[in-house]
């Protein structure tokens, strides 16, 4: 399989993610309505949880479409370059020549004040993403690596993978926060109804309802972590392909690999968006079921391992 039908099936593969995303919360949400409004006859027929569950999740995906970059650099604490230092100049020149190599727009370049080596992109598309670095990263990375990482960060822009871990994100927190709301609200309207002695949810509502409060956060997380894996080792390909230079991502992925200290400003909720886990989590240095379903990034050393790989062929051709 090319690069470029894995780029297919990953467009493919993320429509059906969203899709699914969406069904379990709609589900999500009639559950809780049949649940707590016995079949939604108190509520008039209306599916009043669902409409909500809806329009926050849309509500949501307004605000992280137009505004989620700004929270992001915000959240990270980035600064945008300081023409008057000669690393962000040089920096700058290094991400205009990507840019063209990929013909793509020039991005917004920002840099965070952390002493970890490490780099990320976010935005909508092509024409409104930024990307990020961090002043450990210019500091111990030459041309040919700096070149690597941005080619990377450049790949996910192409890719439109910058939009589709958004949405995915603002997804997997509305369900989070439908859950956790349905299972609150559960015994109170529980309680609620037998007060009333107006009857009971059918039984296997309530089963089915319990088995998704439990399980959809947690397997939403999942995929969505499943999502970003693969997206590295494509954003790692597709770097390739724009330097003609794997070594250079190569070698950047290495020194990356040996520094242990975190990036300061990184959570949880923005790791996943880094070419490398920014909290340094021991899962992601590791192979296996576990691993391969709990970690936001593959391991380090199997990429860098592909991309060699990738420079013998090009010696070849």
């Amino acid at each position: 399989m090319n690069l470029y039908e894995q780029q297919r099936k990953n467009k493919r593969i993320t429509a059906l993610l969203i899709i699914s995303f969406l069904l379990l919360l709609g589900v999500l949400g009639f559950l809780f309505d049949a649940y707590y409004f016995n079949s939604m006859a108190a509520a008039g027929g209306i599916p009043v949880v669902t409409l909500i569950a809806l329009s926050i999740a849309s509500a949501n995906s307004f605000v992280s479409y137009f505004y989620g970059d700004k929270l992001v650099l915000r959240s990270l604490r980035a600064v945008p370059l300081n023409f008057e230092d000669l690393s962000h100049k040089k920096l700058h020149n290094i991400v205009t020549e990507m840019a063209l190599a990929s013909g793509l727009p020039m991005p917004k370049v920002y840099v965070i004040e952390d002493p970890a080596p490490n780099a990320f992109a976010t935005g909508r598309n092509p024409q409104n993403a930024s990307i990020g670095v961090t002043e450990g990263l210019i500091n111990i990375m030459n041309r040919e690596e700096l070149q690597g990482v941005i080619a990377h960060e450049m790949s996910h822009i192409k890719n439109y993978d910058i939009r589709t871990m958004t949405v995915v994100t603002v997804l997997l927190g509305t369900i989070v926060l439908l859950s956790d709301w349905a299972g609150r609200s559960m015994f109170y309207g529980r309680h609620r109804r037998d007060s009333r002695k107006k009857g009971r949810a059918h039984p296997v509502i309530l089963i089915i309802l319990l088995l998704l409060v439990i399980l959809s956060p947690i397997l939403s997380r999942i995929i969505a972590m499943a999502v970003s894996r693969q997206r590295e080792y494509l954003a790692d390909a597709s770097a390739a392909e724009i330097t003609r230079h794997p070594l250079g991502l190569a070698g950047a992925l290495e020194k990356i690999s040996k520094v242990n200290s975190p990036v300061i400003t990184a959570h949880k909720g923005t790791a996943h968006l880094f070419i490398s886990d920014p909290l340094h989590r021991k899962l992601d240095d590791k192979e296996g079921l576990v691993a391969d379903i709990l970690s936001t990034h593959p391991p380090i050393e199997k990429r860098i391992e592909i991309l060699k790989g990738m420079a013998y062929i090009y010696t070849k051709k």
